[in-house]
């Protein structure tokens, strides 16, 4: 199975690039957010999803190892395959994604093709066990799967300082996306605290 690829980037088309390792060209589909950073002649390295079936071996490249992961999760709700998960990963950054099923932002999620109300909520109630996990997450960037690590981020270390103030994981995670949607990105680590406090004590 091919986990990463590394190598030339032959061409990129609306759904797919072909990725030239040693003379061999892959071609791997992937979301826009991915095919948007690639450009042909430049150098790349994709994280990679193998799908095997009777008709044939299919690659899915990801630009870090938590886009695979939503990737993975995404096939495993109801009516959700391949094809329905790279559209909601190309309308939504995994960020967004995570806080969108977090936060049970049904709306958020049915902005991908081929996401009606029904598949929209069935995904966030079905994934928003993961949510949390996902946030605290830190990602392997050597092809393996990825793995716990400290928080990075104002949001990371925000859910952090609750779960030491004795939150649940899931309290802490839903508030800090809440706070974090309500004043924007870059938003400053006690700002984030205190807006979450404040949310919770209603």
């Amino acid at each position: 199975m091919i986990g990463k690829l590394s190598g030339i980037v032959d061409s990129v088309a609306e759904d797919h690039a072909v990725i030239d390792v040693g003379g061999v060209g892959y071609l791997v589909h992937a979301p826009s957010s991915t095919l948007g950073k690639l450009a042909a002649g430049a150098a790349a390295s994709l994280m990679i999803e193998t799908k095997v079936s009777e008709e044939a071996i299919r690659l899915y490249g990801f630009s870090t190892a938590e886009e695979r992961e939503w990737f993975r999760l995404l096939q495993g709700v109801q009516n959700v395959g391949a094809r329905v998960a790279l559209n909601v990963l190309s309308a939504l950054s995994a960020r967004e994604l995570e806080r969108a099923v977090a936060l049970g932002d049904k709306t958020a999620v049915g902005r991908a093709q081929g996401i009606g109300p029904k598949l929209a909520t069935r995904i966030v109630t079905e994934l928003k066990d993961k949510a949390p996990a996902m946030m605290l997450r830190g990602h392997a960037e050597d092809g393996a799967a990825a793995i716990a690590v400290a928080p990075r981020g104002p949001e990371a270390d925000a859910v952090a300082a609750l779960l030491k103030l004795g939150y649940s994981q899931t309290q802490a995670a839903e508030a800090i996306a809440r706070a974090a949607r309500e004043l924007g990105e870059h938003t400053p680590l006690d700002a984030l605290i205190r807006e979450s406090l404040r949310a919770m004590a209603r």
